[in-house]
C-alpha cells in the first residue's frame, strides 16, 4: 500500500510540474529550458513521446548498467531527409523536394535553413537543436566514390530529422530538461508537454517471430567468402576485411516491445530506437562510439577484439586476460587505429592527432572488447558534419585500406548492410556531435527483422573461429527475439 501511495504522489508531483511547465521555462541565450522530473530509465519519458510523428531515442541504457551518460529524445521534426541510393527526399512543411546531391551537404543545408548555427551559450546540455537519425553503411559508397548498390529494401540508407527541441537526461547529475529553440512555437511546446503529462501508455503489442532465422551466408558460403578474403590478403590487396553475415526472419508486432526486451539483455551506452512511419524501425545496442566532436576535441573509439564473458568471476578474468594477450586481436586493433588516425587527420589540426588509449579492455553485458581511443583538435572552419563525412564509414567495420576493403565486401556479401555498420547519433547546431558505429543493430522493415554479425579477417585468422565470432556477437539479440511471446524454436544457421 505504501509503495502504491508513493507512486501516486510521484505521479501527482510530475503532473504539477508539467501543468505549470510553460511558466517555468527559463531562457538561456536563444534557448528555452524547462526542467523536468528525472527518471532513472529514460524509456519512461520516451514511451509517452513515441506516438508523436518522427519520435527518436538515443539511449544510454543507464538503468541497466551501461556506462553512458545522456539520453536524447525528440519528435515533431522541422524537416526529414531520406536517401535511397543516389536520391534524397526532403520532407518539410511546404511539401517534398528531391535531390541527387551529396546527402551530407543536403543535411548541412537543411540545418542552416531551419536551425542556423548558434554559439554555445553555456547550456550544460550537449544537444541544443539539430539533426538526429541514422547514416546507413551504404551511404559510405558515396563518401568513398563507389557506385551505389541496388536498393531493394524499404528502409532508407539515410533517415535524419532536423529537430528544434529535445528532451535530455543526464544520469550523472540526475537531471532532465526539455530544451527548446526559437524554431518551436507555443503550440508545439504545449503538444510536447501534453504528451509528457499523459498517463503511462499501455504495454506495446508483442514483437513476435513468425519463422526461423536464415543466413545470407551459411557456414559453407561463409567459408568460401573467407577463403576469397585470404587470397586477397596474400595478394596484397588489403590487410584486413570485415566480413558480415545477415540473419533474417519474418516477424510482426511492435518493435518497441523488442527494443525494451533486448536492451535489458545487452546494456550498451550507444543504443538507439528509431522508428519509421511505415512499421519499420532501427534498433541499435552498440557499445562503440564512432565520432564525437565537443568544442575543438574530436574523438573516435574503434573496437577490435571480442571475447565472451565468463560464467564465473574466475572464468571471466581468464577470458579478459586471454583477450588482452591475443597478438592477433591487438594486430587487428592497431591496423584500424592507423586507419582512423589518417581519417581524423583530414579534419584536425596538423600534428594534433594522437592515440590516447591502445587496446584497452572494456567489458559489457555479454562480451569483453579491446577498445582504442584516438583524438585530435578540430581544424579551423571545419564543421562537425564534415568530420563525420570524412571518416564515414568507420574503419573498424570495413577493414584496411578502406576503399579496397569496401569493394571486397561488395563482392562477397550478398545483400546491402542497410543501417548496420553505419552511424546513429546527433549533430547539434552549436557544433557538438556524437555517433555510434551501428553494430549489434537490427532493422525491421515491416515484414522481416534483420540482424547482422561480422568480424575482421586478417592473414592469420581461423575460419571456424571467425564464423563462430559472427554469431557470438549477436547471440543475445537472437535469444532475446526468440524469447518473444509465441515465437517458434529457432535454430542457428
Amino acid at each position: 500500500m505504501t509503495k502504491n501511495r508513493d507512486i501516486l504522489m510521484t505521479y501527482a508531483y510530475d503532473i504539477n510540474m508539467f501543468a505549470t511547465g510553460l511558466s517555468r521555462i527559463r531562457a538561456m541565450g536563444e534557448l528555452s529550458i524547462l526542467p523536468l522530473p528525472y527518471r532513472p530509465d529514460g524509456c519512461d519519458h520516451f514511451a509517452r513521446l513515441r506516438a508523436l510523428p518522427g519520435a527518436v531515442l538515443l539511449d544510454s541504457v543507464r538503468a541497466h548498467g551501461a556506462s553512458g551518460r545522456f539520453d536524447v529524445m525528440s519528435a515533431l521534426p522541422l524537416c526529414e531527409l531520406r536517401s535511397h541510393g543516389a536520391l534524397t527526399t526532403i520532407r518539410h512543411a511546404t511539401g517534398l523536394t528531391h535531390s541527387d546531391a551529396d546527402p551530407f551537404r543536403l543535411l548541412a543545408q537543411a540545418l542552416d535553413a531551419h536551425l542556423p548555427t548558434a554559439r554555445d551559450a553555456g547550456c550544460p546540455w550537449p544537444f541544443q537543436g539539430g539533426a538526429i537519425g541514422w547514416f546507413g553503411y551504404e551511404l559510405g559508397r558515396r563518401c568513398a566514390g563507389l557506385t551505389p548498390r541496388a536498393h531493394p529494401n524499404r528502409v532508407p540508407d539515410l533517415h535524419v530529422g532536423v529537430y528544434g527541441w529535445a528532451l535530455l537526461q543526464d544520469h550523472e547529475r540526475r537531471e532532465a530538461a526539455a530544451v527548446f529553440t526559437t524554431a518551436i512555437d507555443d503550440a508545439t511546446r504545449r503538444r510536447v508537454l501534453a504528451a509528457l503529462e499523459s498517463p503511462a501508455p499501455a504495454p506495446p503489442a508483442p514483437f513476435v517471430l513468425d519463422g526461423e532465422f536464415h543466413s545470407n551466408l551459411d557456414a559453407c558460403a561463409y567459408a568460401r567468402a573467407f577463403d576469397r578474403v585470404q587470397r586477397y590478403l596474400r595478394d596484397g590487396d588489403c590487410y584486413q576485411v570485415n566480413l558480415a553475415q545477415r540473419l533474417s526472419a519474418p516477424a510482426h508486432g511492435d518493435p518497441w516491445d523488442a527494443y525494451l526486451r533486448l536492451r535489458a539483455r545487452t546494456a550498451s551506452p550507444f543504443s538507439a530506437f528509431l522508428p519509421g512511419d511505415d512499421g519499420s524501425a532501427v534498433l541499435s545496442f552498440s557499445p562503440e562510439r564512432f565520432v564525437r566532436v565537443h568544442g575543438t576535441r574530436v574523438e573516435t573509439r574503434p573496437i577490435k577484439g571480442t571475447a565472451r564473458r565468463g560464467a564465473t568471476p574466475e572464468a571471466d578474468r581468464d577470458q579478459a586476460s586471454a583477450l588482452l594477450a591475443s597478438a592477433k586481436d591487438r594486430a587487428e586493433n592497431v591496423m584500424i587505429v592507423d586507419l582512423m588516425r589518417n581519417d581524423l587527420a583530414r579534419s584536425c589540426r596538423t600534428g594534433s592527432v594522437r592515440v590516447d588509449k591502445l587496446c584497452a579492455l572494456e567489458s559489457y553485458a555479454n562480451v569483453h572488447h579491446l577498445v582504442s581511443v584516438i583524438s585530435g583538435t578540430l581544424a579551423p572552419h571545419t564543421s562537425a558534419l564534415e568530420v563525420l563525412a570524412r571518416c564515414f564509414p568507420g574503419g573498424s567495420i570495413t577493414g584496411a585500406p578502406k576503399i579496397r576493403a569496401m569493394q571486397i565486401i561488395d563482392e562477397l556479401e550478398p545483400d546491402s548492410r542497410s543501417a548496420y555498420c553505419g552511424a546513429i547519433g546527433y549533430v547539434s547546431r552549436h557544433g557538438t556531435l556524437d555517433t555510434n558505429i551501428a553494430i549489434r543493430t537490427l532493422v525491421h522493415d515491416g515484414a522481416e527483422v534483420h540482424v547482422w554479425g561480422g568480424g575482421g579477417i586478417v592473414a592469420d585468422s581461423d575460419r571456424d573461429a571467425e564464423y563462430r565470432e559472427t554469431l557470438l556477437k549477436i547471440e543475445p539479440l537472437l535469444d532475446g527475439l526468440r524469447a518473444g511471446a509465441g515465437a517458434p524454436r529457432l535454430r542457428y544457421p
